[in-house]
């Protein structure tokens, strides 16, 4: 049986990734044969795709043309509010159901990342790991995706707010407290953990966003 090959893969993911890792930056125009030449598929689901993208907010129409949506200054505050919730649950509910492997590899994760302070790409990628892994262990499928939807959303944010100096440092102190809670159990403290982090990463975009 032969292999699936690369371009054989869901033409969604492909552009979702594309603007997941900075491909397609808010703004960009998407053109059908452009992405249909780039992923190697046909230009019916790259159409499905970028229909099933605007549905979802995350692209806009510009005229005739599809572009990568961007947030304002009110849909970015709606977003953070409904993040913090949702992974200040997902920390609560960890911190009950975790397995002792997935508190083992949440800690290992801080420790590794530790070496990626100077490179806010890498960090930003083991930042999203590290929140994805929170997530699987709360061990609800249905705030799984409610928690996925957020992070798509995340996507239209041109930068990362791990590009700021110092922040680094400091989100991964967070990180190593609310491990620390999740590990010893304590439910309350690793809700208050998480939203506390998500909090300190909004400010810190605030004043991206203000600067810029």
């Amino acid at each position: 049986m032969s292999q699936a090959r690369p371009q054989q893969r869901d033409a969604y993911s492909l552009i979702l990734e594309a603007i997941d890792v900075g491909i397609y930056k808010p703004g960009d125009r998407l053109v059908e044969s452009d992405l249909a030449d780039r992923f190697g598929v046909s230009r019916t689901p790259i159409r499905e795709a970028l229909q099933r993208l605007e549905t979802q907010s995350l692209l806009a129409r510009d005229g005739r043309s599809l572009i990568v949506a961007s947030l304002d200054h009110n849909q970015l505050s709606e977003l953070y509010a409904v993040r913090s919730e949702l992974e200040g649950l997902a920390a609560r509910l960890a911190a009950r159901h975790a397995t002792p492997e997935e508190v083992r590899v949440l800690g290992a994760m801080v420790a590794e990342d530790s070496a990626l302070v100077n490179d806010a790409q890498a960090l930003a990628r083991a930042n999203r790991r590290f929140h994805k892994m929170i997530h699987l262990a709360s061990h609800n499928r249905y705030l799984v995706q409610q928690l996925d939807l957020v992070h798509r959303s995340m996507a239209l944010m041109a930068t990362t707010s791990l590009a700021v100096e110092g922040r680094g440092e400091v989100a991964l102190a967070e990180h190593a407290a609310i491990v620390k809670a999740i590990e010893d159990r304590d439910e309350n403290a690793a809700y208050e953990a998480l939203k506390t982090h998500i909090s300190k990463a909004f400010e810190t975009r605030l004043h991206l966003s203000a600067d810029g």
